[in-house]
C-alpha cells in the first residue's frame, strides 16, 4: 500500500532571498548545491514515512522535497500504509520502547506481522524503483520495507530515525533488537542527536538536526489584523467586531465539561489575545506530558500562589487570568497514531474532575487536520498569542514546537529530554524543567516566567537567533545533499 503525495509548495527560494535576514543563508546553500550536484546527476530520491499529516516528520518532508527539486534533485514523497491495523499498534509501541517506555516483550506474532507488511509494501514499492534511485526510510514503520528493497534491488538506502534516547534502557534494547537487522542492511543512518545513534550504528551514522521553514504558514509573521482574523476565522475566538472572511475548511472545537468537544462560543470564548495564555500543542500522546502540565496548572492557580506573602497585585491579577491551552490534532485523523483517541480519552477525564472554575481556564482544543495550510495557521496563531509556550516532553526526538515558539521569539519552557536540550540551552534561550513530572517545578517556573516579563523578552530574542543559526530549513537540506552525494558516489569525498 504506497501512496505518492504530492506537493505544492508556492514559495521558492528566491521568495526566501527576498527577506533580509534570509537571503545569507539561501545564497550558501545554492552554492553548495552546485558542488555537489554533479554526483547526482541521473537520481532520484524516495522519501517515505507512515503519514502524510500529523508530527514533525509529515511537517518536514513537504519543504525539503520542495527545496531538493528545486536545486535539481529529483525528489518524491511516497507514504507506505496497511490493512492490518495490528501494525500501527506494533510500530508505537516499537516508538515508545525507543523512548525508553512499555513492555519490552516482542513477540514472534509480532515479527512475523511487522515482517508481512514490510514484504506487501516492499513489493508495491518495487514496481516504481529504478536502479540509479536513493532510498531514504524514515522512522521505524516503512524500515522493513527499505531493508528488503536494499536487499533485492541493491539500491543505495539511507534510515532517517527522528525518535531516541539519550540512555539505554531493556525498552531501548528490546527496540533496537528487533530493528537492528533491517537496520543494519541500509548503507548509512541519520539520528537527530548523537546520542539516540545505538553502537551497531556508530560506524555509518550522522546527525541532522530537524529544522522549519521559516515562511511556512505556521512559522511566518502576521499582522495584528491577520492573527484576528486566523482566531475568528478558525473558531478560536469570538469577536463582536466583523472580520474579513477566511473559509476554513473546519473550525477548531474545545473540550467541554460533558466531554464533547464543540464549537467555541461568546460563552466559552477563550480570551486569546486578552489574556495571559499559557499553551502547550503537540500530538496526542503519553510522552509529552499532558497531565504533569494539567496538575501544575491547577497548582498555579491555587492559593499557594496567587495569595503568597509579597506577591504585586500586577502579578495576582496575572494569575487570576491566566489560562492554559492544550491544543492537539485531530486525533482520528493521524492514522500511524492507533494510542492518540486513548491518551486524549485520559486527558478528558482529567479535565472533567476539575472544579467548574478551573474548566473555564483550561481550554483542551481540537485542530481540525483538513487543510494543512490552515491547520499551521492554527498554530501559528495559538503560539503568537501565548505568554508562555510549553513543551513537557517526558521524552523527545527533537521537538519542532520547541522551534516554532523560538522562532517567534516566545518564552519556552522545555523539559531536559534529549531532543529539547539540543535547542534550548537554560536561562539562555527559555527554561528547562528538571523533573517533566513534577506539577510542583513546573507550577514554579510557570509562575517565575509569567512575573518576569523582561527576562521572557530575552530568551525570546535568544531563541530566534538561535534558530536562525542552526535550526531553518536551509541547513537541512545542506546536509542532505552532502549524505544523498556521498551516497550516490561513496569513493567521493564531500
Amino acid at each position: 500500500m504506497i501512496e505518492t503525495v504530492e506537493i505544492d509548495e508556492p514559495l521558492s527560494l528566491e521568495d526566501h532571498a527576498q527577506i533580509v535576514h534570509l537571503a545569507e543563508a539561501v545564497r550558501f546553500l545554492r552554492e553548495q548545491a552546485a558542488a555537489l550536484l554533479p554526483r547526482l546527476r541521473g537520481r532520484r530520491v524516495w522519501m517515505i514515512n507512515s503519514t502524510a499529516r500529523g508530527g514533525g516528520v509529515a511537517e518536514m518532508l513537504p519543504k525539503v522535497v520542495a527545496l531538493l527539486r528545486e536545486l535539481g534533485v529529483p525528489t518524491e514523497w511516497a507514504v507506505m500504509g496497511s490493512r492490518e491495523p495490528e501494525f500501527f499498534v506494533l510500530t508505537k509501541r516499537l516508538h515508545n520502547l525507543i523512548h525508553g517506555h512499555g513492555d519490552p516483550l516482542l513477540t514472534e506474532e509480532e515479527h512475523s506481522l511487522y515482517a508481512a507488511v514490510s514484504a506487501e509494501n516492499a513489493g508495491a514499492m518495487k514496481r516504481r524503483l529504478e536502479r540509479d534511485d536513493i532510498l531514504v526510510i524514515h522512522d521505524p514503520q516503512p524500515l522493513g520495507m527499505g531493508a528488503q528493497l536494499k536487499r533485492e534491488l541493491g539500491i543505495p538506502t539511507v534510515f532517517r530515525c527522528h525518535i531516541g534516547l539519550d540512555e539505554r534502557t531493556p525498552e531501548t534494547r528490546a527496540a533496537w533488537r528487533f530493528l537492528r537487522p533491517f537496520a543494519e542492511d541500509c548503507d548509512h543512518s541519520i539520528f537527530s542527536a548523537p546520542e539516540y545513534v545505538p553502537g551497531f550504528l556508530s560506524d555509518q551514522s550522522d546527525v541532522i538536526h530537524p529544522a522549519i521553514d521559516p515562511m511556512s504558514f505556521k512559522n511566518r509573521p502576521l499582522s495584528a489584523t491577520k492573527l484576528a482574523g486566523i482566531l475568528c476565522n478558525a473558531g478560536l475566538m469570538v469577536s463582536s467586531e466583523p472580520v474579513v472572511p477566511l473559509s476554513f475548511a473546519e473550525a477548531a472545537t474545545r473540550l467541554a465539561p460533558d466531554g464533547s468537544f464543540a464549537p467555541i462560543d461568546a460563552r466559552t470564548d477563550i480570551g486569546l489575545l486578552f489574556r495571559p495564555i499559557v499553551t502547550q500543542i503537540s500530538r496526542w500522546d503519553r510522552l509529552k506530558g499532558w497531565k504533569p502540565l494539567l496538575d501544575a496548572f491547577v497548582r498555579l492557580k491555587s492559593g499557594r500562589f496567587t495569595k503568597r506573602a509579597g506577591i504585586a497585585d500586577r502579578h495576582r491579577r496575572r494569575l487570576e487570568l491566566v489560562r492554559l491551552v492544550l491544543a492537539g490534532p485531530d486525533p482520528a485523523a493521524v492514522a500511524d497514531d492507533p494510542e492518540a483517541q486513548e491518551v486524549l480519552r485520559e486527558l478528558i477525564d482529567s479535565y472533567r474532575d476539575l472544579p467548574p472554575s478551573l474548566m473555564q481556564d483550561v481550554a483542551v482544543i481540537s485542530l481540525p487536520m483538513a487543510s494543512r495550510k490552515q491547520n499551521a495557521l492554527m498554530v501559528n496563531a495559538l503560539q503568537l498569542c501565548s505568554s508562555v509556550i510549553v513543551q513537557n516532553s517526558l521524552r523527545e526526538g527533537f521537538g519542532l514546537t520547541v522551534t516554532e515558539g523560538m522562532w517567534k521569539h516566545g518564552a519556552i519552557l522545555g523539559s531536559r529530554a534529549c531532543g529539547i536540550r539540543q535547542q534550548i540551552r537554560d536561562g539562555i534561550d527559555g527554561r528547562l524543567v528538571q523533573d517533566a513530572e513534577d506539577p510542583d517545578e513546573l507550577a514554579q517556573l510557570l509562575d517565575e516566567m509569567l512575573e518576569d516579563l523582561p527576562a521572557r523578552a530575552r530568551w525570546g530574542q535568544s531563541a530566534q537567533l538561535r534558530v536562525h543559526d542552526q535550526f531553518l530549513v536551509f541547513a537541512q537540506v545542506r546536509r542532505w545533499l552532502e549524505v544523498l552525494a556521498e551516497r550516490a558516489d561513496p569513493s567521493a569525498p564531500v
